[in-house]
This record gives structure tokens, sequence and C-alpha cells, in this order.
């Protein structure tokens, strides 16, 4: 593949109890429980979704699929906490030490819409340094027409924002599209289940559902670059079978089930 190395990532997140008692002035004596209780009536109230904005979604999961003239590779990056301490900042920082590291073609499913914007805040918050991501042109000439930041360039590719044409009324989802391609599409739980999965203490079971996604993301990658010329019918065909032996060696569970699910 010429476009290597390829990283493609997926978040998952849980809201930001801390963010909210620093905006509600709330003191550590308010439970955390009853400080998202106020936050959902309030927002029920001002006829709003119970889904938070941007700005207060933590990120506990980032995974990976990285892609390179070595293999490919599945890892996540994960807020363990320590000491009942959220490590966010840590998480963050530490992916785009990766992205500046190895510069890669940075590939989502709706990350320009959701993923991005949130690392973006959250960086921000935790005063992660990320300098090549944000660079525009100011330090490397080849940036200034086709860098991270612009929504119609391709160094971040958000292949659901690409395929649509840039219009939302066209986009599609993941799960649906992956089961359309053949993929096994979503496994475990949705979006909607991570917050209750995570106060249930499942973290690494919030792990292996976004790394399912980001490898349903890799996988309609590989379709997108045998449309359009990327791949020859050949070369699609040798890297779905590299993911193939890849997950299989992996060894857990998630990735069994996954094989499974997936006809050949």
């Amino acid at each position: 593949m010429s476009s290597w190395p390829v990283l493609v990532f997926d978040i998952e997140t849980i809201p930001d109890i801390a963010g909210l008692r620093a905006l509600r002035s709330l003191d550590a004596a308010v439970c955390d429980a009853d400080v998202y209780a106020l936050e959902m009536t309030d927002r029920k109230e001002a006829g709003k979704t119970d889904f938070m904005p941007h700005h207060l979604q933590r990120v506990l999961v980032i995974s990976c699929v990285f892609r390179n003239a070595e293999g490919l590779r599945v890892h996540s990056f994960v807020d363990r906490e320590v000491d009942g301490q959220s490590q966010e900042g840590k998480l963050i920082q530490t992916f785009f030490n990766t992205v500046e590291k190895h510069v890669p073609q940075m590939v989502s499913w709706n990350g320009g819409g959701f993923d991005l914007p949130v690392l973006h805040y959250r960086a921000l918050r935790h005063g992660v340094v990320a300098n090549k991501y944000w660079d525009m042109g100011e330090d490397d000439r080849d940036f200034k027409w086709n860098n991270y930041i612009g929504r119609y360039h391709l160094r971040h590719l958000d292949l659901m924002d690409l395929l649509a044409m840039y219009q939302p009324r066209a986009c599609a989802p993941l799960d649906a599209m992956a089961k359309l391609c053949g993929f096994p599409g979503k496994l475990g739980m949705d979006g909607s289940a991570v917050y209750p999965a995570y106060l249930e203490g499942k973290v690494d079971d919030i792990r292996r559902y976004c790394e399912t996604d980001v490898m349903n993301t890799y996988l309609l990658y590989c379709r997108f670059q045998k449309m359009r010329g990327g791949f020859t019918e050949a070369e699609y065909e040798r890297e779905i079978a590299l993911v193939r032996e890849t997950l299989a060696g992996i060894g857990e569970p998630h990735w069994s089930e996954y094989l499974a699910a997936w006809a050949p």
C-alpha cells in the first residue's frame, strides 16, 4: 500500500462528571450519580437529548489499527484511572505522540464530526501538545495543502464524510455499511451501553467493543482503496487475508467472535 503508515482510530467516551461538577460549582460532597442526574433532568426539561456535547465527553478508550510495512497491529489506549483519578490527559497525549512519530494517514468514520472535535477540546483542557497534528503549513510546506485539519484534505480521511459527499443527510452508519459489505459490524454493545458498562467496571468490554468498531472501519477503508484503485483485486484479497491471520493470532475472545461472524 503506497500510503503506509495508516492509523485508523475510534474513541469511546463517557460523560465528564468532573467537568459538570466544575461548571455547576458543585463541591465534592455531591456524588457523581447526583451530578449526572441533575444534568439529565435539566437536559430533559430543555428538550435536549441525553447525549453530552463534545466538550463534556471524557475520553475513555482510543482504539487504533496501525498498518505499516512491518505489518498490522490493533492497539488501544485506555484510561485505567490511578487511585480513582482519570488519566485522560496522558491517554490523549500518547495518541498524539503516535501521530507525531509516524505522521500517518489517519482514517476514521465520522472522526471529523465527533472523535476529533472531542479530542481537540479534551487535549486543550489537559494541555496536550500535538505539533505535527496541528501543522497547517507553518513548519512543513507540504501541510499547507494537505493537513489533518482541513475537511477536504485527505491526510485525515473521514471515510463516512467523504462517501456522503460531505452531505449530512447522506451519511450512513458504520455498522450498516460494514454488514452490507460482508464484514461483521458491531459486536457486544453499542454506544448507549458504554457509560452503564463503565459504571459496572467493564472497561475491558468497552475496549473490545471499540476495537471491533475500528476494525470495521479499517476493512471499509480497504474496500474503499480497492474502489478508488489504491488496491488491485489481488492486493485487496491479500490485505483481507492478513487481517484474518492477525486477528486469529491475538487470542482474545472478541476476535474469535468477530472471525466467527465474518463469513468467508
